[in-house]
């Protein structure tokens, strides 16, 4: 029997959304707001959703304190409190929701053994949310 089980984090971070081979004009068009040269902050909620099968045993697709110890260890530390600008992951990549969304998939899918990674969902805003099931 396979089930699916997501499990909710959270960090705060900052980030300008600017594009470098865009001309300033074009980056406020593109950006907005977002595109504000000391950037701004988001409280981000991430969901984390693991698949496989139960275990008989124990009755679960794999241990909580296990997926934990691995989302707090790799990514929260990774990004809490951080201007995403500033980190190698976005040097050359704008740090849209979207490609957090898709480096933190990867990050997590690279390492964690006990359960397949599925999706990973972040919310944004109350309004905006982003989600990637890889390739």
């Amino acid at each position: 029997m396979r089930a699916h089980l997501t499990r909710r984090y959270w960090f705060s971070a900052s980030h300008r959304l600017h594009c470098s081979t865009m001309s300033p004009k074009r980056n406020v068009q593109t950006y907005g707001k977002c595109n504000n040269i000391h950037g701004h902050g988001h409280d981000y909620f991430i969901e984390v959703t693991v698949v496989g099968p139960v275990n008989s045993e124990t009755g679960m697709i794999c241990n909580l304190a296990d997926l934990d110890t691995f989302v707090n260890g790799t990514v929260i530390e990774r990004f809490d409190h951080e201007n995403l600008n500033m980190l190698p992951e976005f040097s050359e990549v704008v740090p849209t929701t979207e490609n957090l969304c898709v480096e933190i998939f990867n990050i997590l899918n690279g390492g964690f053994h006990h359960a397949a990674i599925e999706k990973v969902r972040i919310e944004e805003t109350s309004q905006n949310s982003f989600e990637y099931t890889g390739e």
